[in-house]
């Protein structure tokens, strides 16, 4: 596999992708993105399981369960969710799909929608006609704004990638771009995140694939604990690379495809968490020793949405007791004389006690940019990566005062 320098979502053969400004967000922040295909894609989605769910999230899912082979394109809104809108949100997510139709000559049903942004406020369909407007006029000459800048909210890093791979001897490219910072929590998904490919894969095996990637990475970050109502994952792949299809796991090139995939997606995630509102550095939470993978899991999630963990990492504070307290009300019945607690390589808990390593020297891990910290249960064998990030003062900041 090959990462393409400077790549993003539409460094994929055949797709497009360009933003602007069109007045949602004050001040100079473009704030409408567009995705397109110059042929039919073959589509997949993952939805937030948050019950109160925004009206694009209800209008893409009743699309994709009709149409999951003929999708051209997505639009992408920031600064506005589209969320507790009633009937009227529903009306607006379909006014913004038809427009895009209409100014692109594609079929009905064929381009999905997706919002991100203040809760209840109505979408301004009007401003966000004059940008599809003005992206059309500049179609396909110039991208304007990129993509993952146009979908950001309170993101500090455009959060993009491209890699290029072989599937039975033939050149595939895989695109993305993804929007995430705060309301970060597993399940499902925990931002926006878009992924294009030339690559042949059925509806059916793009969707298993999908969801089994999210698992692994989507799934298993969280910056605050807060589940959005707008989080979605969508996949588009048109095919016109001229690779063997993909239809299941026994089909040439799956596993090419499949872990590919699974890289794109972890590096994502590392951004998004690295990236999470008023973090000072990425952290990941390795849980080994666990006796099933789910309860490496479930103690990976509960250790990472601890705010005295979190406010501990911020301050370089090595309160290992947080950490084990943490795995202790996670509800694994963990034994806690056998745990053992490294940050990095440096024993800091050894049989559910302090390990004797200098506090100093242990300070001085929390201080990287990146900072690892395994939880050895010895229960078994099952292990599980997590992401998530520190809490500063910023944090507070940016959301007490996020609307006004």
């Amino acid at each position: 596999m090959k990462i393409i320098e400077k790549g993003s979502i539409d460094s994929v053969p055949g797709f497009y992708a360009a933003g602007t400004k069109c007045g949602i967000k004050m001040g100079d922040a473009p704030d409408l993105a567009v995705l397109l295909c110059e042929t039919a894609c073959t589509a997949a989605g993952i939805f937030t399981t948050n019950r109160v769910k925004a009206a694009p999230v209800i209008y893409c899912r009743n699309i994709l369960s009709r149409n999951n082979d003929n999708v051209r394109g997505i639009v992408v809104n920031s600064g506005n969710a589209n969320a507790c809108t009633g009937q009227r949100g529903l009306d607006d997510a379909a006014l913004v799909a038809g427009e895009a139709e209409e100014l692109f000559s594609l079929f009905g049903e064929s381009v999905l929608v997706m919002s991100t942004g203040v809760i209840g406020v109505p979408l301004p369909v009007d401003k966000i006609k004059k940008g599809l407007r003005q992206i059309r006029k500049n179609y396909p000459n110039s991208s304007g704004e990129s993509f993952a800048r146009a979908i950001m909210t309170t993101d500090l890093q455009e959060k993009c990638l491209a890699v290029e791979i072989e599937v039975e001897g033939v050149p595939v490219t895989l695109g993305a771009a993804a929007k995430g910072s705060g309301m970060i929590h597993p399940n499902l998904a925990t931002m926006l995140a878009f992924f294009t490919t030339d690559a042949a894969v059925s509806p059916d095996a793009l969707s298993t694939i999908l969801r089994r990637i999210a698992e692994r990475t989507f799934n298993m970050v969280s910056v605050d604990g807060d589940q959005s109502t707008n989080d979605s994952v969508f996949v588009l792949a048109s095919g016109s690379s001229g690779a063997p299809l993909i239809s299941g796991p026994e089909s040439p090139g799956f596993s090419a495809f499949f872990e590919a995939f699974l890289e794109a997606a972890t590096i994502l995630t590392r951004k998004i968490a690295a990236d999470g509102e008023g973090a000072t550095k990425l952290v990941e939470i390795r849980v080994v020793g666990a006796d099933t993978y789910n309860s490496a899991v479930q103690v990976a999630r509960t250790v990472a949405n601890s705010p005295l963990v979190k406010t501990a990492l911020f301050g370089a504070d090595p309160n290992w007791g947080r950490i084990i307290c943490a795995a202790g009300y996670s509800g694994v019945p963990i034994e806690p004389e056998k745990v053992d607690i490294y940050f990095g390589k440096l024993p800091a808990v050894k049989k559910g006690v302090a390990a004797g390593t200098h506090r100093d020297k242990l300070s001085d891990e929390l201080r990287k940019k990146e900072v690892v910290l395994v939880i050895d249960l010895h229960q078994g064998d099952q292990e599980c990566c997590f992401w998530t990030c520190d809490f500063s003062g910023d944090y507070v900041r940016i959301n007490a005062d996020y609307c006004t």
